[in-house]
């Protein structure tokens, strides 16, 4: 049975003109928003790592993954303009592919990191803050982007990355090597990120709906910060890791199906589109995590205000003014549950 399906699923014609413009729109889009946003979540994460804060060693490792995801789409959305050919060597379709994926996996883990550690800066605060140390988070985030990036080496040596004769890159295929890496996939880069996230801003929203603390415009505005974080984890992760586990219980289970071209003829368009899907989360995470925070803008605020006064003044009589300004954005002020659950990188620790 197998090797007839393996056969037939080699003559099954795919239609790669119908997802080139949702994907080209989508690409786009991502790019447009993800672009400047990462770039300025970046600046504004390192300044608190500067400050030996913890959450923002993850926030701004997001935002580096991230930024590094967005650079591949480009190639990404030449090869499906291009009716799914790709016009570059094997080396870079491997790399591409490399690139792609692993910052994929490493962008989910990380936020499992930062949901992980909010909890514990919320329900623990006394304890945490004698426990939670900068270093620590380097160690984590550096032993997530080894295991990410070794699990993830054996793209160099699939035969999908190699684009002789059809000129293809990485398209679904059913060898024993992809699809082991399908369920490894499902379990480990999904199903298990999803329920702690589900299980730690759950619990972060119970103990700031009991606080006593924060006034109700607070706590509604956790509430919906909460679902929006499991929402959009569902949104663009959701889709395409389904039929990713699909495609293999497929490919195992050919008796399930009536025809061996089953994924090609129903399920093909969808599974490109929910891996472009994916690329949604790399433009939202910098807006939901960090540029959604009120203390963060009013920061921004302060530095767009130091570059005017410079602009303005000259570098001459400008430096009582910017001092001013830099003992202001310096200064104690109140952080409330709210921004601490929003991750603004701005927290003692």
């Amino acid at each position: 049975i197998h090797r007839l399906s393996y056969s037939s699923i080699s003559l099954c014609e795919r239609p790669y003109g119908e997802d080139r413009l949702p994907l080209l729109v989508l690409y786009i889009a991502v790019l447009v928003v993800g672009l400047p946003a990462n770039v300025l979540t970046l600046f504004l994460t390192w300044q608190q790592v500067r400050r030996k804060n913890v959450l923002g060693v993850y926030l701004w490792s997001l935002s580096l993954c991230d930024l590094t995801y967005l650079f591949t789409l480009p190639l990404w959305a030449d090869y499906v303009n291009n009716g799914h050919e790709w016009r570059w060597s094997s080396t870079v379709c491997k790399l591409t592919g490399y690139i792609f994926f692993t910052n994929m996996y490493i962008s989910i883990f990380l936020l499992c990191c930062i949901s992980c550690d909010r909890y514990w800066a919320v329900a623990y605060s006394l304890e945490s803050r004698g426990q939670r140390r900068l270093r620590h988070a380097v160690v984590i985030t550096v032993v997530i982007v080894l295991v990410v990036a070794v699990g993830h080496s054996a793209v160099f040596t699939m035969r999908e990355g190699n684009v002789q004769g059809l000129k293809r890159c990485f398209e679904p295929s059913q060898s024993s090597k992809v699809m082991s890496f399908s369920y490894a996939r499902f379990v480990i880069g999904f199903l298990l990120p999803l329920l702690l996230l589900a299980v730690t801003n759950r619990r972060v929203l119970t103990n700031v709906q009991r606080s006593s603390g924060l006034h109700g415009d607070q706590k509604r505005r956790v509430r919906r910060l909460a679902v929006a974080v499991v929402l959009l984890f569902l949104v663009c992760f959701g889709p395409y890791h389904l039929i990713l586990l699909a495609r293999a219980v497929i490919s195992q289970f050919p008796q399930l199906v009536d025809s061996p071209c089953m994924f090609e003829e129903t399920m093909y368009t969808s599974y490109t589109i929910s891996l472009g899907l994916s690329t949604i989360n790399s433009a939202v995470n910098p807006i939901l995590y960090v540029l959604s925070s009120n203390n963060i803008r009013k920061e921004c605020r302060r530095g767009l205000a130091q570059i005017c006064v410079s602009a303005c003044h000259g570098p001459s009589t400008n430096s009582s003014q910017i001092k001013s300004l830099e003992m202001n954005s310096s200064s104690v002020e109140v952080w409330t549950l709210t921004d601490l659950w929003s991750s603004s990188p701005v927290w003692e620790n």
